[in-house]
């Protein structure tokens, strides 16, 4: 599909995953840009080249890949492009590209860690054996030029970078100056991404709070003007104060229930996450723990819970 004014083209690559098929874009500008890279999948590949090709391009064609974020599905065919210069993006996506030990190290100490102090019984711990397994899915390179908050794209002035953290910890999204929103996950139609816990900056102690910070960045794209949003995943659309008010209540929502559950009796993370993902927690964990934690980050940063600590786990009430 072609969006404004035929300098922007979507293109749209599967992937094996519940989330279905990612969109990247093809921007036309003092460089040929694509943000974002699909899935290091052959179908995927495919799809893109193919695609390329219904526009009068190919591969090699392509001089830099711009990246709304970290995750497989966004990175996945980075290094398949020859003549690629630069690999552009926050600096957080950096360790995942390079497949930094270090890092990963780390990511899976901080996630040992939180599962015990949240009550995760042990045998989820074999989930985290697999943390790395996403890898098998994405590209790998190295960031050339990192960007911000309030940068202009490079290759494409008239873009400039919003920080839009929550999602991941290294999400950016692009503002044109007529409007267009290339908002990776950070916005999407039809579904509400999940915001995924991630650990603190290696030597840093206080870990992120997604939720709260994808809840800034839903209320600061009220102010953005936005005319147009070309997503990660879903349809393009325009109805954005529609869609960050309903991901605003959706979420709002669930944090009530979790405080109604709450002030029957104090609770540890995993407790909830049970109640809240009766169908879900068995196979997906590491997602409903990340969602249940930002509700309680939610209620605790508005004042409606406390935590204690018993026997080296979390125990939340209500006031």
């Amino acid at each position: 599909m072609t969006v404004a004014k035929k300098t922007i083209h979507q293109i749209t690559v599967p992937t094996p995953f519940a989330v279905g098929d990612t969109h990247v874009y093809l921007l036309k500008g003092e460089m040929l840009s694509l943000v974002d890279a699909g899935i290091r999948t052959e179908a995927a590949w495919v799809a893109l080249v193919d695609q390329l090709k219904d526009l009068g391009y190919m591969p090699n064609d392509i001089e830099q890949v711009v990246l709304t974020h970290h995750h497989p599905d966004h990175t996945g065919l980075i290094d398949r492009f020859d003549k690629v210069e630069n690999i552009i993006g926050h600096k957080n996506v950096e360790p995942w590209l390079t497949r930094d030990e270090d890092y990963f190290n780390h990511f899976e100490t901080f996630y040992y860690e939180y599962f015990n102090l949240n009550g995760v019984p042990s045998r989820f711990r074999e989930v985290l054996k697999k943390l790395r397994g996403q890898l098998d899915w994405a590209g790998e390179g190295k960031l050339t030029i990192p960007i911000d908050e309030g940068d202009t794209l490079p290759g494409h002035p008239e873009f400039k970078v919003v920080e839009t953290k929550g999602h991941a910890q290294s999400h950016l999204s692009f503002l044109k100056d007529d409007g267009t929103f290339i908002g990776g996950d950070h916005l999407l139609h039809h579904i509400s991404p999940n915001p995924i816990m991630e650990p603190p900056l290696i030597g840093k102690t206080d870990r992120p709070k997604p939720l709260l910070q994808y809840r800034a960045n839903l209320n600061k794209c009220l102010s953005l003007d936005i005319n147009v949003v070309l997503p990660g995943h879903g349809k393009i659309f325009h109805d954005v104060s529609e869609v960050v008010s309903r991901a605003l209540t959706k979420q709002e929502t669930r944090a009530n229930k979790v405080l109604s559950l709450l002030k029957e009796y104090a609770q540890t993370p995993f407790q909830l996450c049970e109640q809240i993902f009766p169908r879900q927690y068995e196979t997906q964990i590491d997602l409903t723990m990340s969602e249940t934690i930002g509700q309680l980050d939610y209620l605790e940063d508005n004042g409606l819970v406390t935590k204690t600590i018993e026997d080296g786990v979390f125990y939340y009430h209500a006031f």
